[in-house]
Parts: C-alpha cells; structure tokens; sequence
C-alpha cells in the first residue's frame, strides 16, 4: 500500500473509525492507540490488501480484532497475575457552561444514561449494537465485519435491545422513586 492510499483512507475514514474506537473502548487513549493500530495493520496488509467492496466496514473490521485481540491479552495477564485493572472513567461530555437550558441538561443525561447502559452490555451485544446504529453497518455487513452468520447478528441485536430496554426502564423507575 502506498502512503497516498494509507493517507486517502484516513481522510475518507478516519473520523468514523475513530469515534468507532471511542464507542468500543469508551477511553481516549485506548481509542487513540486503536485507531492507530487499525491504520497501522491495514498498512502492514499492504500489497495483500485486495480492495474491499465496503472499505469503511473493513476498517472496523480490523479494528473489533484489535480491540478483541487485546482484551484477550489483557484478560490472559489477569489470570496469570490477578491483578484486576481499574474501572475505566466515563464521559459525560457536559460543558461547564452555566447557562445550559434545562432541556440540554435533561437530553444530556438521557444520553450518558443510554451510553452508559450501552457501554455495560457484553462485547457480543455491544459490537454489533455500535456498528448497527453509530456506524450504520447493515446486518451483512456487521456479520462480515465481526464473523458471524447474519441470523447471529440479528439474534444479538434484538437480545441487546431487549437487555438495553429493561436496564432503562430499570433506570427510569429507580429515578422516579428517589
């Protein structure tokens, strides 16, 4: 691969692969070192690389079997030393803006609530739900990008809404009573 190909990926790519990575590991240097890492791989791939019918998917593509590849790794060190690594900090994305209207405030936290119910879904409930309604993927596409049959997506998008639904009105009803 030539850098001018590297460099056009990037432009036409880039900024959705990395809000892709900020979603995945909800960490912004975590997210850095994987979007780096997926152009980096897809640069290793080089001359290999036969060009793909939907580049965009085969970038998040590399960029689930990094971010898996890695967890298993950290998950292996876990096991083997017993160290537990502390809960990553989440972001609310709240301006300290004094006068935010009440309404802002309100559409704000529904959203940290939706994102942190998101977030606390497991890796195969997570990933298809991220790259269905964030990066619009297709059920197709997402079975190519994580490696599943379609019918396994579609079972786990609907599982995940499901789990998703009962969380908020878990969320809702323990807000109504406090």
């Amino acid at each position: 691969m030539r850098q001018e190909e590297l460099e056009q990926y990037i432009r036409e790519y880039g900024k959705d692969l990395y809000s892709f990575c900020r979603s995945v590991t909800w960490n912004l240097e975590e997210a850095q070192d994987l979007y780096q890492d997926t152009f980096l791989k897809l640069y290793e791939i080089g001359d290999r690389l036969v060009t793909p019918k939907n580049p965009k998917s085969y970038l998040m593509g590399i960029a689930v079997n990094l971010y898996r590849n890695e967890k298993r790794k950290l998950s292996a060190r876990r096991r083997i030393v017993g160290v537990w690594q502390s809960v990553e900090e989440m972001d609310t994305d709240i301006p300290e803006d004094a006068r935010l209207l009440e309404e802002e405030v309100i559409a704000r936290e529904e959203c940290r609530i939706v994102r942190s119910a998101v977030q606390s879904l497991a890796d195969k409930y997570r990933l298809p739900v991220l790259l269905f309604y964030m990066e619009e993927l297709s059920l197709s596409e997402i079975a190519a990008v994580l490696r599943l049959p379609e019918g396994t997506v579609k079972s786990r998008l609907y599982r995940a809404k499901r789990i998703l639904q009962r969380k908020l009105t878990q969320n809702q009803e323990g807000a109504e009573c406090g």
